[in-house]
């Protein structure tokens, strides 16, 4: 069965673009343009996985985060920053935040579907 993905990403073409390349490697993708409609569609699929992007609007990816650890239902989803966000310090208060991992942009489509890999497994150990 194909683990199922969330792309929470304000930008429609990155989110395409991650979509159609998860979906090349046998992923089933769900995708989301802002942070509140990533947390509701979170609660209703329970992907195995989410890629959040930082900032957008509606509702930043901190805020997504901490509205999917306070529900019962989503709390244990493994959540991966997807951000443009590389300032020193960046990583690390992404991490202190809670996510299980920080995948940068401009996304590296050779490398995504091996470190969504990744993330699933360490998520699944």
């Amino acid at each position: 069965m194909a683990k199922t993905i969330l792309v929470v990403e304000d930008n429609e073409q990155n989110r395409t673009l991650v979509k159609d390349v998860l979906e090349f490697h046998g992923f089933l993708v769900i995708g989301a343009a802002n942070g509140a409609d990533g947390v509701a569609r979170a609660r209703e699929f329970l992907p195995d996985l989410i890629l959040l992007d930082i900032q957008m609007p509606v509702m930043n990816g901190f805020a997504a985060l901490q509205a999917l650890r306070d529900d019962p239902a989503s709390r244990r989803i493994a959540v991966v920053a997807l951000t443009s966000f590389a300032m020193k310090g960046d990583r690390e208060k992404i991490m202190a935040a809670g996510f299980q991992g920080y995948i940068a942009k401009p996304i590296d489509t050779r490398e995504l579907p091996k470190m969504v890999a990744g993330f699933m497994e360490k998520a699944a150990g």
